[in-house]
């Protein structure tokens, strides 16, 4: 018995001693694994502060900015549109032959760092502003880009969200999500949206945009409207130009380095309610509010790579950036609005047959472009309230048309000067002081002067009919 009893206890003590021994083990290996998950946060908290190391912080941005336009002050202007949450300046770079100047040229805008922390459209946009100065009258593309479309660059909307490391400006609001809506009332009084949002609105107001183009990060595409549906549901939902942007969001994609050869985006490109539906976003505005045709470009599948790797991502970009503005010149429909009475500008509209969309002629030159996809027939239609309409149609191809529309103004008999002379109430006695005045001894003079009228009458129709001879392709009278 007793030596059962000690065998047994024996066996107790070995088993207590394997049951601690075990427990030790399983604490250690919790302690270690707690120590990974620590290091591992630490590594994460350091990769976070450690993300914005070779990138410009805002006072450096704001430096290049100013350097920029003072090494390229010929062909550029620098200005603000107005100033972030935390009084950060929103600086935008115009790049032009006549910077700063009313012309004939569309206009086309860049808008980097929607969100804070998505810093790479911030740098690109440096990048490209500073080729193009460098290779203005060297290159052909940036020669076309410079003197043919006013650019406006501004490399960062959302300054504060930059500091902070975070999607939202400094009260932290999506921007992206801060517009007026045309399916929900996300924000109807302008008055209570963001600094940044209220500011690109006024830019809009001040500057008839062509087309225009917001840099992302966090996938490779290129994101065309409508961003959202009535139903809330993930649907394929077009605009009534959605052949024109696929064929804007095309030229983006098959002109960068592998954007087109995605394998998740047909050709790089997406609907932007089929990707996900987003509501008070910036394009979707764009378009209704502003005749502004803007796509959202997702230009990094890394929202923050290493600054490293800046110089390769602005070398895939590059090509896609200059093609999207110089299209705007190379192709669609461009011209003036005139009035036939005295050959004024006209700012009238222009809408294309089977399009639901109206673009609007600039104030003081009358012009209008006209965005269409190349290679079809297009019915196009001038009016203006006050004027006979007028059609016409044409075959958009390889390259741009010119197009301008003399428009006749609508009299009314009742207004007419014919009218107006017969409606005289002058008494007879003033009708025959007039008689006897013009066969009195002014006669002569008077013939004197119609023969002079008629000659330079003569002389001005013969120079016109010559204008209208040389100008026959392109206007409609």
């Amino acid at each position: 018995m007793n030596k059962n009893l000690l065998f047994y206890l024996l066996l107790l003590l070995a088993f207590t001693l394997s049951s601690a021994s075990s427990e030790d083990s399983k604490n250690n290996s919790y302690a270690i694994r707690a120590r990974h998950l620590l290091e591992d946060n630490l590594s994460q908290a350091q990769t976070i502060v450690d993300l914005a190391q070779g990138y410009m912080t805002n006072a450096d941005l704001e430096r290049a900015i100013k350097e920029f336009g003072q090494r390229c002050n010929t062909i550029s202007r620098i200005y603000s549109i107005g100033k972030s949450v935390n009084g950060v300046p929103l600086w935008v770079i115009e790049i032009s032959d006549k910077p700063g100047e009313e012309e004939i040229e569309p206009a086309f805008k860049y808008i980097g760092n929607v969100h804070g922390d998505e810093p790479v459209g911030r740098e690109l946009l440096i990048f490209l502003a500073n080729w193009l100065c460098d290779n203005h009258l060297k290159d052909p593309l940036a020669t076309l880009v410079v003197e043919n479309v006013h650019l406006h660059i501004l490399p960062s909307m959302n300054p504060d969200g930059f500091s902070l490391r975070r999607r939202g400006n400094a009260n932290n609001i999506d921007l992206n999500r801060d517009f007026p809506d045309q399916f929900f009332p996300v924000n109807d009084d302008e008055d209570s949206r963001q600094p940044e949002t209220r500011a690109i609105m006024n830019w809009l107001r001040d500057i008839r945009f062509t087309a225009s183009a917001t840099l992302h990060g966090g996938a490779l595409l290129a994101n065309y409207p409508w961003d959202g549906t009535e139903d809330k549901k993930t649907n394929y939902y077009g605009t009534p130009d959605d052949d024109t942007f696929r064929f804007m969001a095309s030229i983006y994609s098959h002109s960068h380095y592998n954007m087109s050869s995605s394998k998740e985006f047909p050709g790089g490109i997406t609907n932007g309610a089929a990707w996900y539906p987003i509501y008070g976003g910036m394009q979707d505005w764009n378009y209704i509010h502003a005749g502004c045709f803007e796509l959202t470009l997702e230009v990094s599948d890394n929202k923050w790579p290493n600054a490293a790797e800046l110089p390769v991502i602005w070398i895939y970009n590059k090509m896609s950036m200059l093609n999207l503005v110089a299209s705007l010149v190379k192709t669609g429909v461009h011209g003036r609005i005139y009035s036939s009475g005295d050959g004024r500008p006209l700012p009238g509209f222009i809408t294309v047959s089977g399009i639901n969309y109206t673009v609007r002629a600039g104030i003081f030159f009358g012009d209008y472009h006209r965005i269409l996809v190349p290679r079809d027939r297009y019915q196009v239609v001038a009016t203006m309230p006050g004027y006979k309409s007028k059609n016409t149609s044409i075959w958009l191809d390889e390259g741009p048309v010119t197009l301008d529309f003399v428009l006749d103004a609508e009299v009314s008999v009742k207004g007419s000067v014919l009218q107006n002379v017969y409606d005289c109430n002058c008494n007879s006695k003033c009708r025959q002081d007039f008689v006897q005045f013009i066969w009195g001894v002014h006669l002569e003079l008077y013939f004197a002067f119609i023969l002079i009228l008629g000659f330079f009458c003569l002389l001005f129709q013969r120079r016109v009919k010559a204008k209208s001879l040389r100008a026959k392709r392109v206007v409609v009278v």
